[in-house]
């Protein structure tokens, strides 16, 4: 039996970097092995079922797989439903913001304790972030676009690879999930 599982690609098809049409990426996918491909969007959002159950297993199918046929590396996450589930039920800005203005920066790996007790000092003008093992979550009363606080700046001073995802792409990828 095959498990669903959700795949987020870092950086792909922005500001004409890392181009690959949907259409494509999902038949090299399934030539490699996984099951009933779904994209969301354009930037890197993936539903398929796989019958391996390791997601560093299948993280390392989608980025050998996009390396051998599209040329370049993709930094990749796959976590399953119930992953997304509690990273959205653990959102501790729900209750006080509207879903555009929320953020999820997921964490390829938990951050370094002194690491985020530093980022935890920093302060951000209309921003607000709390940090878990698993996702930092924005609050980003202006806008992500216009935010300080971003992607690669949380790579840069937590050391971790990782990838953001708004609220409104998060509950979509849940849904097709499902």
């Amino acid at each position: 039996m095959a498990d669903t599982f959700i795949a987020l690609l870092r950086g792909i098809n922005v500001s004409g970097q890392k181009k690959m049409k949907m259409a494509e990426l999902r038949a090299v996918l399934e030539d490699a092995g996984l099951q009933n491909v779904k994209t969301y969007i354009q930037s890197g959002n993936l539903v398929f079922d796989s019958k391996e159950s390791n997601a560093k297993k299948l993280e390392g199918v989608i980025v050998k797989t996009i390396l051998n046929h599209f040329g370049f590396e993709v930094p990749t996450l796959v976590v399953r439903e119930d992953d997304i589930q509690q990273i959205l039920k653990g959102n501790p800005f729900l209750e006080t913001s509207e879903e555009n203005k929320l953020y999820y920066v997921l964490l390829q790996n938990p951050a370094q304790k002194e690491l985020v007790e530093e980022f935890n000092q920093q302060n951000f003008e209309h921003e607000d972030f709390y940090i878990t093992d698993t996702c930092v979550y924005l609050l980003c009363k202006n806008g992500y676009g216009k935010a300080k606080l971003n992607n690669n700046l949380i790579e840069r001073k937590l050391k971790v690879q990782a990838t953001t995802r708004n609220d409104r792409t998060m509950r979509k990828l849940l849904e097709l999930s499902n």
